[in-house]
């Protein structure tokens, strides 16, 4: 079932007394309900512009982005479409605004008019999904990078939205805040289905998503499952992007003449297509 439809969209940002800066360029793309995207593409791409029109932060300058049929441009479905698309930004600290978790989790759903048992159950259901509700009173000053981030989601939760869009969310922490950011995205997205866009410069995380959409100069280059895509080394290559480690090193491997499969992944794969390439035959008999 589609869930967001970008059809034909084109933007530009206007310069003070410049020619308009185009950023997107007649982007076609739908995103299906429960899908899990990694959207990547090098600095200046169009991914996080593109990612910001999905719940109305930014409106194209041409074509016209729907979610569940709703027009972003339709000021009167604006309020609905923010509360199905959520927004969690590269850096936390940009969006904790109050000195005690549970009240910042509570923030949205108080501006939503909600009453105090729905706010109380909302606040308490999110911080225990992303698993921070043991730090309800806790101040968010306190808390590891990994930590804020979860809170950070976790007041999206409250919102209820039907989909989650990151914009680089683990670039700012460290491989231990990475995995408690990852491991809760896809929980949400494994467990509760809902839609996930991820956008991330870190392969090893696009790897893991359920489809991966390359997005170069402003238009979408590769669109695919990650064997798919990271397959085309050279191509992502060109456009100032890497693959995931253990396919960069079968890639490198195949170029001497090494027999190995071109769609490995994970570690894993790559360690068990060497030892499979390593042991000796066995005799048939």
């Amino acid at each position: 079932m589609e869930f967001i439809t970008v059809d034909g969209v084109t933007f530009h940002y206007e310069g003070d007394g410049e020619a308009p800066v185009t950023v997107l360029r007649g982007i076609d793309l739908t995103i299906r309900r429960g899908e899990f995207v990694a959207l990547l593409g090098h600095n200046g791409s169009g991914k996080s512009t593109l990612a910001r029109h999905f719940n109305a932060m930014l409106l194209p300058s041409g074509g016209r982005i729907l979610v569940e049929g709703a027009d972003t441009a339709d000021d009167q479905k604006k309020l609905d479409i923010r509360r199905m698309v959520g927004m969690v930004l590269q850096n936390p600290d940009n969006q904790l605004v109050s000195t005690v978790v549970e009240e910042d989790v509570a923030f949205g759903p108080e501006n939503l008019g909600l009453p105090p048992d729905e706010i109380r159950r909302r606040v308490d259901e999110a911080l225990k999904t992303v698993g921070m509700y043991d730090y309800r009173l806790h101040s968010p000053d306190k808390l590891s990078g990994g930590q804020k981030q979860r809170v950070a989601i976790a007041g999206i939760l409250a919102m209820e939205p039907a989909c989650l869009v990151l914009d680089e969310p683990t670039a700012m922490l460290d491989p231990r805040g990475r995995k408690e950011v990852l491991d809760t995205v896809h929980r949400l997205n494994r467990e509760q289905g809902m839609t996930v866009v991820l956008i991330t410069h870190y392969m090893d995380e696009a790897a893991g998503a359920g489809r991966v959409v390359v997005m170069d100069d402003g238009e979408v280059l590769m669109d695919g499952t990650p064997r798919e895509v990271f397959a085309q080394v050279e191509e992502l290559r060109r456009v100032e992007l890497d693959v995931p480690q253990p396919t960069e090193l079968c890639y490198e491997l195949r170029r001497t003449g090494v027999s190995l499969p071109p769609d490995i992944l994970t570690a894993e794969e790559c360690a068990e297509a060497l030892y499979t390439l390593l042991s000796p035959q066995k005799p048939l008999c």
